[in-house]
């Protein structure tokens, strides 16, 4: 396809989104449209898109993503700016193994006995496929990436800038392997970030517990804990140095339950002396603060877990049970020997894999981390200085608060699907290798026995050089110069930890600048009754279902109108329904303009004089453009699309529109034409328009360029066509007063059919005190009996009378008077014998409730509820007995 797809001359009665999305996009990619080509005299528009796991489908969350940063590349497009939206996805570690590990299982099979190469190539496998598929996604969305720059994390080019990075840090001394307190998931068998724990509020017990004294003398201290199998791993039970209930205890030594071994009581400030007893156990290699106190008192680490959270050989003789089948157990013996003195209810936060669900584990493991205040430092400044801005504002703050209170980062994990740590271990010195590339020898003593370390770099770590490693870093490559750093860095709230903060660090890190200029913050999408939506809950949303059902545009204006920034966004039908509606709006007032070109016309050109509705509406096109543009480019882009909603819809479909129809009608002489007008107004909101709904304004942009093709000559596609500017000369104050008190007048007249129920084949009088406006409203006077169904109707000068007869009503409006004769409303008489019914009717109700109120016997025995209920009735009813009084009047 080298030529734009054939438009009908005859537009089809109904708008079918899925005859018109497929052809719109595949004509964009072989146009190529969305390719960005370097050059230097133009600066570049640049957002790199979070990367989607390849663990399946996109969901609603990347629905949202896409089309935030789809308006703002095609707006800058439209801007004549090089817009490069560079796509991607992640390989995603643990997420993407415990998916393929599941399906092995229910073939049979482990990982284990596949081994690790032939797991990696079935890994692989199924990464390509979730490739395709959400590459496929992101087509039927409307994504304008620049596709020939796509990128994987596991791809050569960001899989060598990772071993880079790595290897520099290395060097520095901000990356080190120790033994600390990690998160572990035994279900996943690895180690966890912090960012990777989620905490849930559970209730559980606390068991108090009694430590005998090892010197038989009778005494014993008495400790609380929430996770009595753990005592198998206590190396000391701490009390703090100020509680004098323990001073005597110090120093001494106690008698480990369960397990008979010897532990020392220490004194510590970490222990808060207001918990449980004020003595609490030490567990050094399982809690973290334990692990402090262990190394302040050189205390052993007791390792009881092994990494499928089973007790290990270290327990005695709990081995192998489960740690929560070892708990049961453990109490047990513990009420047996008379040393669980008392058990309370007790609400803790329990950390869980956010990948599982499985309730982690801390646990002291030889891992490696990177030392990160020196990398938070200078992303810190980068945002107080303002050379980073976050959109809200108010996360700035969040943000940090995060950074200055910043732990190391445990960066490995005991994976197979990763980038596999750059780190070599000589057999033979025992010395580590640290390189690039693989080294054939020990860069120590020579030795070719070298193995590689067996574990992989968390996924954040790959994703946090995303910025820089896409365009070729560690190279200086002519995309690096160009496009670095990237305009604006768009994602949800939610990984503003995980992702944004360290893009920063390690952007500033690598490149000695920031990674983008604006972090833009999207909230979370949620169900119709605000409940995040997840496969447990059973209210997951699929994207393309929704495309399919409502059309893709229809789907980027739900996600869209009137949302803010990091604020979330329910999702309703009714949403989606209103997404629908405007989209054959917008359909059925192009076919109604296009019926109304003339068949020998070929361009537009408006009149120098224009009657006063089209001055209006031309005023108020260029001050949308105004407003739109500003909003886009403050990125409160969820107002901008409202405000063009408004206007299409509101004023220019429900009102010049409709004026436009009475002057097709009944022409004047030497009138112009409201056609050059319309298609204006109609061809200028379609470019506004297309960035939030690319695919409908495409195809209606194409209908009116093939009825008017000189008038088309400058762009092939509304994709690459120019952005509107606000045209200044078009502002006319005077006639936005004139047409708005028009439409304030009709609306009035509207207002009171509606209230009196007036059908609409029942024409009702009317007088119009216009004052001053008079002479500009007359004209407009078939206008008002059409759109207000109020005939006869007269213009009056001067104002009404100040006393008016009971059959008479009063609407005052801003700058003008509108007397409307109640007989021509409704029947007076059959209206006042209903009121009468109905004042009847509420009577005997109130006397009804008043005689009950009275009635002793019924307000004592009566619940005080009833009693409550049955006041508030009478309230009512009186209110309402009153409001039909001043009705009848």
């Amino acid at each position: 396809m080298t030529e734009a797809p054939s438009i009908q001359y005859d537009m089809p009665k109904a708008y079918e989104p899925a005859k018109v999305e497929g052809k719109w996009y595949q004509f964009w990619l072989e146009k190529n449209y969305f390719r960005a080509e370097i050059d230097p005299k133009r600066k570049p528009f640049v957002v790199i898109m979070p990367l989607p796991n390849v663990t399946g489908e996109l969901h609603i969350g990347h629905a949202l993503t896409d089309t935030m940063e789809d308006i703002m590349t095609r707006w800058h497009r439209m801007k004549g700016e090089v817009s490069l939206w560079l796509p991607g996805l992640d390989h995603a570690g643990i997420a993407t193994q415990v998916v393929v590990e599941r399906m092995l299982v229910a073939e049979g099979l482990s990982r284990q006995q596949l081994g690790r190469e032939k797991f990696l190539k079935r890994t692989y496998k199924w990464a390509e496929e979730c490739r395709r598929i959400i590459t496929q996604q992101h087509h039927r969305l409307g994504a304008s990436c620049d596709w020939s720059r796509e990128c994987f994390t596991l791809d050569e080019g960001p899989s060598r800038a990772v071993r880079t990075a790595f290897v520099n840090l290395y060097h520095k001394g901000l990356i080190y392997r120790g033994e600390r307190i990690i998160n572990w998931c035994p279900r996943c068998i690895t180690a966890l970030s912090d960012l990777e724990v989620e905490y849930q509020e559970l209730t559980g017990h606390l068991y108090y517990v009694r430590y005998p004294s090892a010197e038989k003398s009778g005494d014993s201290i008495t400790v609380a804990t929430t996770r009595p199998e753990t005592i198998l791993g206590d190396s000391a039970v701490a009390v703090n140095p100020k509680d004098r209930r323990y001073q005597g205890m110090v120093g001494k030594k106690v008698v480990l339950p369960a397990v008979g071994r010897e532990i020392p009581v220490v004194a510590d400030e970490a222990v808060d002396p207001e918990f449980g007893t004020g003595a609490v156990k030490i567990t050094p290699a399982h809690d973290p603060v334990d692990f402090e106190v262990a190394q302040r008192h050189d205390l052993p680490l007791v390792h009881i877990l092994n990494p499928d959270a089973t007790i290990s050989e270290q327990a005695g003789a709990y081995i192998g049970l489960d740690r929560f089948a070892c708990r049961k157990e453990i109490l047990a013996d513990l009420k047996k020997d008379g040393l669980l003195l008392k058990v309370e209810p007790y609400s803790h936060s329990v950390g869980h894999c956010i990948r599982c669900q499985t309730v982690i584990e801390p646990l002291a493991s030889r891992q490696w981390f990177i030392k990160i205040k020196p990398l938070a430092r200078p992303a810190i400044e980068a945002v107080l200085d303002g050379r980073i801005s976050i959109i809200p504002p108010h996360m700035t703050k969040t943000y940090l608060n995060w950074m200055e209170n910043i732990r190391d980062w445990c960066i490995s994990r005991q994976l197979w699907w990763g980038h596999q740590i750059p780190v070599w271990y000589c057999d033979d010195c025992g010395e580590l290798t640290v390189a690039v590339e693989e080294p054939k020898t020990c860069r120590h003593c020579g030795s070719a026995n070298l193995r590689q370390d067996p574990d992989v770099l968390d996924t954040w770590f790959s994703s946090a050089l995303w910025t820089h490693s896409t365009l070729g870093w560690p190279d200086d490559t002519e995309d690096l110069r160009y496009f670095y750093p990237t305009t604006v860095m768009e994602t949800g709230y939610d990984i503003l930890f995980f992702w944004v903060a360290r893009m920063i660090m390690m952007g500033l890190e690598n490149t000695a600048d920031i990674p983008f200029y604006t972090v833009y913050l999207h909230g979370l999408v949620r169900d119709e009754k605000g409940e995040k939506m997840s496969k447990v809950r059973g209210n997951v949303v699929n994207p393309i279902e929704v495309a399919d059902k409502y059309g893709t545009d229809a789907l980027r204006f739900a996600l869209t109108t009137g949302n803010t920034p990091g604020n979330d966004i329910n999702l309703t039908p009714s949403r989606l329904e209103a997404g629908r509606n405007f989209s054959n709006k917008l359909w059925n007032t192009t076919r109604f303009v296009l019926r109304n070109i003339e068949p020998e016309r070929t361009e537009i050109k408006l009149e120098p004089k224009l009657p006063l509705e089209d001055r209006w509406i031309l005023s108020r096109l260029s001050r949308i453009v105004s407003s739109v543009t500003s909003l886009m480019q403050d990125f409160q882009f969820g107002e901008a699309e409202r405000q063009l909603y408004d206007f299409l819809w509101g004023e220019f479909c429900d009102w010049y529109l409709e004026i436009t129809k009475i002057r097709f009608r009944s022409p004047e002489r030497g009138m112009p034409s409201p056609t050059p007008v319309l298609v204006h107004v109609l061809e200028t909101s379609l470019r506004l328009l297309h960035p939030f709904m690319p695919f409908i304004t495409e195809e209606l942009w194409q209908h009116l360029k093939s009825r008017l093709p000189s008038h088309f000559k400058q762009a092939k596609s509304i994709v690459i066509s120019s952005y509107p500017e606000p045209d200044r000369k078009a502002l006319d104050p005077k006639a936005e007063q004139v047409l708005a008190t028009l439409i304030e007048i009709i609306h009035s007249i509207r207002n009171v059919r509606a209230q009196y129920k007036v059908p609409s084949s029942k024409w009702i009088e009317a007088q119009i005190y216009a004052h001053k406006f008079t002479p500009a409203i007359t004209p407009y006077a078939e206008v008002i009996q059409t759109l207000a169904r109020a005939r006869p109707l007269a213009f009056v000068d001067g104002s009404p009378p100040s006393e008016l007869g009971d059959n008479t009503l009063r609407l005052v409006l801003k700058e003008v008077e509108v007397l409307i004769q109640m007989e021509t409303l409704l029947d007076l008489e059959a209206e006042r014998e209903r009121f009468e019914q109905e004042i009847q009717s509420t009577e005997a109700q109130v006397a009804r409730l008043e005689a009950r109120l009275s009635d002793q016997a019924f307000l004592t025995k009566a619940p005080e509820a009833v009693v409550a209920k049955e006041r508030q009735r009478l309230a009512q009813a009186r209110d309402k007995l009153e409001r039909l009084k001043q009705s009848i009047n």
